[in-house]
């Protein structure tokens, strides 16, 4: 399975961008996808999950009410909304796939496969 991770680019703040991430192959392998960031000098955090099939979703609580993480099954695609961007927000956005089970979801180590990394830059 490879991810494709899309939609970065520069804003200012209290702007928005979706970022996508578009899941190819054995897609059966992925029961949940979610997408992480690193800002420079810092280690890669958790921003948002999602199972595969639907149900609930997962913030940060950096993030909660301002970003939204959906999947279009169809597409094999996780959609990644942010809105009300932050200078805080700007970092390098990873997706993430794999099969986490419930606990390990808003942790790098639920997942298996990455992206290869999309840049935000929000200015302020």
């Amino acid at each position: 399975v490879q991810l494709q991770a899309s939609g970065g680019g520069l804003v200012q703040a209290g702007g928005s961008l979706r970022l996508s991430c578009a899941a190819s192959g054995r897609t059966l392998n992925i029961n949940g996808m979610g997408w992480f960031r690193q800002a420079p000098g810092l280690e890669r955090e958790f921003v948002a999950a999602i199972r595969w099939t639907g149900g609930p979703t997962y913030y940060s609580d950096s993030v909660k009410g301002r970003f939204t993480i959906s999947r279009d099954s169809a597409k094999n695609t996780v959609y990644l909304q942010m809105n009300s961007l932050r200078p805080e927000d700007t970092a390098v956005y990873y997706c993430a796939g794999g099969r986490p089970i419930i606990s390990s979801m808003r942790t790098r180590g639920g997942y298996n496969l990455w992206g290869q990394g999309t840049l935000v830059t929000v200015s302020s």
